[in-house]
């Protein structure tokens, strides 16, 4: 015999309020282990597929090991110090513009109350303007030259938490290799505590959901890697300074829909005009990459790749990211995707049974409404 309703619901909140505490309460310290699982379910597709190629669970992991740990070595010494080189030069850059920016703005005002004088009589703040930008640019301009090269380090230090980076690089990689060995065996556990009475329903949510984050994680992130790429290599192929971050940070902010494309074209068609100014043809260089990588992204990479029924709204993610970023820290930001495509799937099913009851179908006629909820007769 099946639990009533108001038993059950009082069971699964009691169990949802402890995984909240629980989130909240380890904090940083399950942020190496929240990182392995989620390596784990990225690579677990290319294990099942190695197996079906003829290789052993033990060996497809250790492949697939190994090929990480090249790849993590290549980057290392190839493009992660020209990044992080580049990323302080930016740094740097932006205090310069901050501090020359007093000094143009004087120019302007100077051009502006010659060829307009009666600006300044009808507007007297005009002439205080010059003293109040440049007090408030050079402060941005020292704070962006004190912080810059610290930037990075600050980034990481948020990240981690209390955690330093040797444990994440000692901890991330282990608990990812025993979770993608054990992932089917771990699924099968799960499966066999599920509620006999709510299997069949349980399960066919948790494919939902499975299939939303494949959808969107997989092949989102599969996404943000190629046109990452693509921005980086085509602005440093046109010359442009600073290609390789702006490049990196649009193709990273692709994860949310159409803040990479705007952060990233606006950071490079900036830095063009400063960069090419006279010399339009580069600028329109630049700007033709990242209306190229919309077009292949909108088009090709999108479609095929993260398909058109993965129901995560940018909204609905921007306030899972902020949501959770806010209550959790780090460790909210890792979970916050997979909530929300879990809150999206089971939002999507309870308003499907809600269609199929009667709360919402109603009775066919109105014979069994009291006559004072039924219209009057004309």
């Amino acid at each position: 015999m099946a639990l009533p309703v108001r038993d059950q619901l009082k069971y699964w909140g009691i169990a949802a309020a402890v995984f909240l505490f629980l989130l909240w309460w380890l904090g940083d310290v399950i942020v190496p282990f929240l990182l392995g699982a989620a390596i784990a379910y990225l690579l677990d597709p290319i294990a099942d597929r190695l197996e079906r190629l003829g290789l052993s669970r033990v060996l497809a992991v250790a492949v697939m090991t190994v090929a990480s740990i090249v790849l993590l070595v290549a980057l290392i010494l190839l493009v992660i110090p020209t990044l992080i080189s580049q990323a302080a030069s930016l740094a740097e850059q932006l205090a310069r513009v901050a501090e020359a920016a007093p000094a143009l703005l004087a120019e302007f005002q100077l051009w502006l109350t010659t060829r307009f004088p009666a600006l300044a009589d009808r507007f007297p703040g005009l002439n205080d303007l010059e003293a109040t930008l440049r007090q408030s640019l050079v402060s941005l301009g020292d704070g962006i030259r004190a912080r810059g090269g610290a930037l990075l380090e600050g980034v990481i230090s948020s990240a981690s938490g209390i955690l330093n980076a040797a444990l994440l690089f000692v901890i991330v990689p282990v608990v990812a290799f025993y979770m993608l060995l054990d992932w089917d065996r771990l699924v099968a556990r799960i499966d066999a505590l599920l509620p006999r009475d709510h299997a069949p329903v349980i399960r066919h949510v948790a494919g939902q959901i499975d299939e939303t984050l494949a959808g969107f994680i997989r092949g989102q992130g599969t996404v943000c890697l190629i046109l990452g790429i693509y921005y980086a290599v085509a602005l440093m192929a046109v010359g442009l300074q600073f290609g390789l971050v702006i490049g990196a940070l649009a193709g990273f902010l692709t994860f949310i829909p159409y803040v990479g494309a705007l952060v990233g074209g606006v950071l490079a068609i900036g830095f063009a005009l400063f960069q090419f100014w006279g010399d339009w043809l580069w600028v329109v260089l630049v700007w033709a990459i990242f209306q190229s990588g919309q077009f292949v992204e909108g088009n090709i990479l999108t479609p095929k790749l993260v398909g058109g029924s993965v129901g995560l709204h940018p909204v609905w993610l921007l306030f899972a990211l902020s949501a959770f970023g806010a209550v959790f820290g780090f460790v909210g930001l890792l979970v916050a995707v997979p909530v929300a495509a879990a809150l999206g799937v089971v939002a999507r099913f309870l308003t499907a049974r809600y269609k199929e009851s009667e709360l919402y179908r109603g009775v066919t006629d109105g014979s069994a409404l009291p006559q004072r909820y039924l219209p009057e007769e004309k």
